[in-house]
């Protein structure tokens, strides 16, 4: 019996993933066919000159279905990755080491309660899911020479899974690592005794957030409100899009690809701009589990309650082969449990209310005025993100996230707490009228830089003892410090006015630290001509970055360097960090580290003294995900810098075997808007709107990104169609 057992195993794997495949590969009905053609023959896509779709369809569900047909075609391979992600099946196509993303997706929703959530959804929405899959399987019907890696088909309860679309939402918060540790074979990986499973980003990790500044009439030349979208993304990560439909969507924006709504933009009544809040809205609960009878239980309060337990099969390739692994998952009613500490099995919860976010994502881009967008706030599924708001009636307004459960506040949530205490437990949601908001402060501005809201309307912010410590415990940052003094100035704003303040190239960062390293040098002084020379430059400097800055190149590395070798504690933030190495490190160390810094540009270079744009670059080979740089091949300097020395105009670059830096995230999609009878916008894509290098969309933002200048928005449909460089419905040859 045991050799027939194994035998026929491999004949089951092999039936196995025959019959997962077959489900992908599900072949369209004619009537089918013919349903989706009638579709799009109710849609017309218009391709400006820089290739922004326009989608204009007869209701919204047909809009949606040209915006997915219209991303599939301008990056079809990452609409597809998104979802692999999402859906928990990217190992089948990356390999094993993607294996416990996978089973992190499984842990929250499985795929049989995605369609549960998919049916439970109103008719409106369920329409727009079917759309969306619709969109997508019918560009792959009509593109049969595009071969997709898995995904073949694609279903409506998957949007389910990706209700929201900011880059490092809640589930990327929780750390694979130590999922692996807990249900892998490997438990010797050291997790287990760590104080929480949350990912922290590294101290010199380019900030993965946004800026959003809203702006009054008062200090604008038109009397207009001003908004500024300014996400800090990795490159590439969303496509500029336009969806109109004659049931009153016209939103225009940046969609991450694959969803059917606009994630950050504006229609021709207001706008809305989500930065990341770094709210405390994930908790950790410690729990005490006892076994009886061969059946696991988990404390809480004086009784013992039943562990949930279910099985997961997940599949993932190995060379040529897939392989399958079953694991055992675990639950309480704080959330799935994700890994452990000492004898403790850690239950994480987050929000996860997939038809209630998908809902308040689209019906987002409809709203017409503040208090529409105010009621649309109360839906309360904005867990991960701050929202900046400016609109045609003037209104300018923040909200600082709208998703907070209620807690005990004599227990700190920063750090796990005990899950067999009920009085550790969410007791409900705040109300949004107990969250922090901002609505038309005296001083007509308001700014988010991934800071603490209490700065953010200068005198008239939000009073930190009002709200709980888990609202909002992120510190100020150098970018923060950099908008509030740009702001107190600004008047008379006109959207390139708005576009230089969003681009101003000061970094108060460096306005920080290098004073103490010109103070150290002062007071040593050393024997050294060329650190004499280098000093004198950072001396000089105005804290400015250029594309011909040596000081910018040399103040970089500097801190960098500083950063990552020097003495300072390392629980310090960066602006603990810099207000340290100016004034409490050892002038020796200052002077030493800075002199390392010399020797590598030196190295690296050919010289010290090299500018800024000789070392930081702008390149794109290909359309991979994962990018590849050489230094050998094409580039463009570029006169931006990294936020986390306060630069605005966020540039995230690093080397990679390489000597240049190459940016990889920060400003990706970035646009201003002026609201008023007509809407106005310019904006600006890194890159192109394209991923296939063939396009001539593939690059042609490129230069105009270096040289930070804007494209005009082409909104209202006249000035559409005299921009048009090509028409069509969907799964047409394209007109020109």
């Amino acid at each position: 019996m045991k050799h027939f057992t194994k035998s026929i195993a491999p004949l089951l794997l092999f039936v196995t993933i025959l019959f997962s495949c077959s489900v992908n590969q599900k072949v369209a009905s004619s009537k089918e066919v013919a349903n989706w053609k009638e579709q799009a023959a109710r849609v017309t896509i218009i391709r400006d000159d820089f290739g922004v779709p326009h989608v204009y369809g007869k209701s919204d569900a047909d809009a949606v279905f040209g915006l997915l047909y219209a991303q599939c075609e301008d990056d079809f391979n990452r609409v597809e990755r998104n979802y692999l992600w999402a859906i928990g099946r990217l190992a089948e196509v990356e390999g094993e080491e993607m294996l416990y993303s996978d089973l992190r997706a499984k842990l929250y929703m499985s795929k049989e309660e995605a369609i549960q959530n998919y049916e439970k959804s109103p008719e409106w929405l369920k329409a727009l899911c079917q759309a969306y899959a619709d969109g997508i399987n019918y560009y792959l019907h009509t593109h049969p020479e595009v071969k997709p890696k898995l995904l073949t088909r694609f279903e409506p309860w998957m949007p389910m899974y990706f209700t929201e679309g900011s880059i490092g939402g809640d589930i990327e918060s929780i750390s694979t690592e130590r999922i692996k540790a807990f249900y892998g074979s490997n438990k010797s990986l050291g997790y287990n005794n760590y104080k929480t499973g949350l990912v922290k980003p590294g101290i010199l990790d380019e900030p993965k957030g946004s800026n959003g500044f809203s702006i009054s009439g008062k200090h604008t030349a038109s009397g207009n409100a001003m908004l500024l979208i300014n996400p800090h993304t990795s490159f590439f990560f969303r496509g500029e899009v336009h969806a109109v439909s004659e049931e009153g969507l016209n939103a225009y924006g940046a969609v991450t690809w694959g969803q059917f709504f606009v994630y950050q933009g504006f229609n021709e009544k207001l706008g809305w701009m989500h930065t990341s809040a770094y709210s405390d809205v994930i908790d950790e609960f410690e729990e005490t589990i006892v076994k009886q009878d061969g059946k696991l239980f988990y404390k809480y309060g004086e009784a013992l309650r039943p562990v949930s337990t279910s099985e997961v099969t997940l599949s993932y390739k190995s060379g040529n082969e897939v392989k399958q692994k079953t694991f055992a998952t675990y639950r309480t009613h704080h959330g799935p449990i994700t890994h452990q500490n000492g004898d403790k099995w850690v239950a994480t919860a987050l929000m996860w209310k997939p038809v209630e976010a998908l809902t308040q994502s689209y019906i987002r881009t409809k709203q017409t005025n503040l208090q529409e967008f105010n009621e649309m706030m109360k839906m309360r599924t904005n867990s991960s993100n701050a929202t900046v708001y400016a609109d045609a009636d003037g209104n300018i307004a923040y909200y600082h996230g709208n998703f907070f459960p209620r807690r005990d506040t004599s227990f700190d949530y920063s750090k796990p707490v005990d899950g067999s205490n009920p009085k550790t437990d969410w007791n409900g949601l705040h109300t949004l009228e107990e969250t922090i908001r901002l609505i038309n402060p005296p001083n007509g501005w308001i700014q988010n830089c991934n800071s603490t809201p209490f700065t953010s309307a200068g005198e008239y912010s939000p009073k930190k003892e009002d709200y709980p410590v888990y609202m909002a415990p992120a510190p100020e940052n150098f970018r923060g410090v950099h908008a509030i003094r740009l702001l107190k100035k600004a008047n008379n704003l006109t959207l390139d006015k708005l576009i230089e303040l969003a681009y101003d190239p000061y970094l108060p960062g460096f306005e920080m630290l290098i004073p103490g390293l010109v103070k150290a040098y002062d007071k040593q002084k050393p024997n050294d001509p060329k650190l004499k020379e280098a000093i004198d430059v950072m001396r000089k400097w105005d804290y400015a970055v250029s594309k011909e800055s040596v000081a910018m190149s040399l103040a970089h590395f500097y801190a960098t360097n500083l950063t990552k070798n020097g003495s300072a504690p390392k629980n310090m933030g960066l602006m603990e960090r810099f207000d340290y190495y100016t004034n409490t490190a050892p002038e020796q160390e200052r002077l030493e580290i800075f002199s390392q810094t010399i020797a590598q540009l030196e190295k690296d270079f050919g010289k010290w003294n090299t500018p800024w744009g000789e070392i930081n670059r702008y390149q794109r080979l290909n359309g991979d995900i994962k990018q590849v740089f050489d230094d050998s091949k094409p580039s463009l300097p570029i006169g931006m810098a990294s936020g986390n020395w306060g630069a605005l105009a966020s540039y995230g670059a690093n080397s990679y075997n390489t000597k240049r830096l190459y940016g990889t995230s920060g400003n990706s999609f970035v646009a201003v808007v002026e609201f008023g009878d007509k809407v106005k916008a310019k904006s600006m894509l890194a890159g192109g709107q394209s991923g296939d290098p063939n396009s001539p969309h593939f690059d042609d933002q490129a230069q105009r990104y270096a040289d930070v200048k804007f494209k005009d928005v082409a909104y209202y449909r006249e000035d559409v169609e005299k921009r048009a460089k090509a028409t069509y419905h969907p799964g047409e040859e394209v007109k020109k």
